[in-house]
């Protein structure tokens, strides 16, 4: 193998060559369906953003910034921003797919503030005034999550309207105490929040500052109080001004909850990146490595992946469009060929890929379980390109102890110590799904393509599964079957399963951190363990309780 220079410490990996034709008729054909999924994908995150800036006019007299012009003002110019959860709620709330809008209320992220890597979450006031949805509790939690697993700052820009009365459900309130337990936990963990109140936070919401460690308050706009005006009338019959109850100012100079008074909405994110920047975070760097990028474009990557899971291509095709100077270096090649293992740099960072072409036999998994073991042996991270039907079925499979040694490959890759990376890039199903570091396994990062199918089976096996169950009870019973009901019950099954298996439907329920371009992968991928990197390097400061304000 040939050296690279020192500065890399690291070595040249074996070049491939691409096999794909890129102006063949197939090429074009995926191409075209994945520019199609990815038209699909943004007219749903505009329609976010579309209807969030109906309410500029609302702002402006307010003298506020938006919710996206509070983010852009928060963020260091030119620095990549990592946007998570962007379906979050599509088709939860709103079945209609022409009407339904994603995101939950809420803008979340990982990005940089006064050179600080901090987990970003912003309520999107200009959506039904902020209203606290389940979903929207839910991507709360992550972003307290992500805090604590990559041991980030978070900042919160608060606006936020409560909970509407209307849609109320005891499951909404009692997930929204993970937001309170969350908060407290953090603090004490020694990872501090700092939360601005752009506009109001009630009821349950107050509580949200007041576990915060550092609170900016906007004059006149920001608002903390157990109870609105409103509320406090029909509960007390007492007559106040919410300023009164809970403003910024009052807070200020009266109960001590806000630490910094802003006099409007861009003050108090200057205000905001000044808390940040003297917290003496300390802005772990990685090491300045020398990388070359891949020889094949990325855009290649749209026109290589089948417009059905049922066809195979080759997942090294995809590495090559990844990894640095499409160069990896493969385990076991020619054993258990269908789970592909290689190792691999990803901007100038060592890393293993584990990818799929086809289902995983014994063979592939008891590769896949000793490449796992051996990375963890190395602290080499994982990525894994999730793209299988399952594990083998059938009874030469079976007697080939396919349970065995498909639960080795799963006892490896959720005992692995090191961050692991998982995008689902086609069909993920089953146990298979499990094996290639599904949702349930809790990988650091998990991304989908527009493409991606995730369920137990395909909607086509599971009716052809349910016909023989039908048929065969039929058969016992000696009774026929009524063939056009059986037609049109097998169709429902299929249908049912294919619309809760889409991309779409999954992300919207946030089984996944976010859909992607598939061309933004391997961008992902270097943020992504940069982030992991850091984490890994940071020690924190705990103590027993959190920061208390006294």
């Amino acid at each position: 193998m040939k050296a690279l220079k020192e500065k890399t410490g690291g070595y040249r990996l074996e070049s491939h060559k691409s096999k794909v034709s890129i102006g063949s008729d197939d090429f074009l054909k995926n191409k075209e369906y994945q520019l199609d999924l990815l038209k699909k994908m943004h007219q749903i995150e505009t329609r976010a953003v579309e209807k969030s800036a109906q309410r500029k006019e609302t702002f402006e007299k307010r003298n506020q910034l938006s919710p996206r012009d509070r983010l852009g003002a928060l963020l260091d110019p030119g620095m990549p921003f990592l946007h998570m959860y962007n379906l979050a709620g599509y088709l939860v709330d709103d079945s209609n797919p022409d009407t339904a809008v994603a995101g939950a209320n809420v803008i979340a992220g990982i990005g940089y503030v006064s050179g600080v890597q901090c987990v970003i979450y912003i309520d999107d006031s200009g959506i039904n005034a902020g209203a606290i949805t389940l979903k929207s509790v839910e991507k709360g939690l992550a972003c307290i999550n992500m805090s604590k697993k990559f041991k980030l700052p978070l900042v919160h820009l608060v606006e936020s309207a409560g909970v509407n009365l209307l849609e109320y459900s005891v499951e909404l309130w009692t997930y929204a105490g993970g937001l309170f337990g969350g908060l407290a936990e953090l603090s004490a963990l020694g990872i501090p929040v700092v939360t601005v109140l752009h506009g109001p936070s009630t009821a349950g919401g107050a509580y949200q500052p007041g576990l915060s460690d550092y609170v900016i308050g906007v004059k006149k706009n920001g608002m903390a109080a157990l109870a609105g005006s409103a509320l406090v009338k029909a509960a007390t019959g007492e007559i106040s001004q919410d300023q009164e109850l809970g403003g910024a100012e009052m807070h200020s100079k009266v109960t001590g909850l806000v630490e910094y008074l802003a006099d409007h909405d861009q003050h108090a994110i200057k205000l905001a990146r000044k808390v940040v920047r003297n917290l003496g975070w300390e802005k772990i760097k990685s090491y300045e490595l020398e990388f070359g990028e891949p020889r094949y474009s990325s855009e290649e990557i749209l026109g290589i992946v089948p417009t059905s899971f049922e066809k195979s291509y080759d997942v090294r095709e995809l590495m090559l469009r990844i990894v640095d100077d499409s160069e990896f270096l493969e385990f076991k090649s020619g054993y258990g060929v269908s789970t592909v293992c290689v190792h691999a740099k990803v901007f100038g960072k060592d890393c293993s890929i584990i990818g799929n072409n086809g289902p995983i036999d014994p063979n592939g998994a008891t590769k896949a379980a000793q490449f796992i073991q051996l990375s963890d042996q190395v602290k080499k991270p994982i990525i894994f390109l999730n793209n299988t039907t399952g594990y083998l079925v059938g009874k030469e499979y079976e007697q080939q102890g396919m349970i065995k040694h498909g639960s080795k490959m799963i006892q490896a890759v959720m005992n692995a110590r090191v961050s692991k990376i998982t995008f689902y890039i086609g069909a993920s199903f089953g146990a298979g799904n499990y094996g290639m570091c599904g949702y349930a396994f809790k990988p650091d990062f998990l991304f989908t393509w527009p493409n991606a199918k995730t369920g137990v089976m395909g909607g086509k096996q599971a009716a052809m599964t349910m016909n023989q169950v039908w048929t065969r009870a039929s058969e016992r019973k000696g009774k026929k079957l009524d063939q056009k009901n059986l037609k049109a019950k097998l169709q429902e099954i299929e249908e049912h399963f294919e619309s809760q298996s889409d991309a779409f439907y999954t992300s919207g329920r946030m089984m996944d951190q976010g859909m992607i371009d598939p061309r933004d992968t391997r961008k992902v991928i270097g943020f992504c363990l940069g982030v992991c990197e850091n984490r890994d390097k940071r020690q924190l400061n705990p103590n027993s309780f959190g920061i208390a304000r006294l």
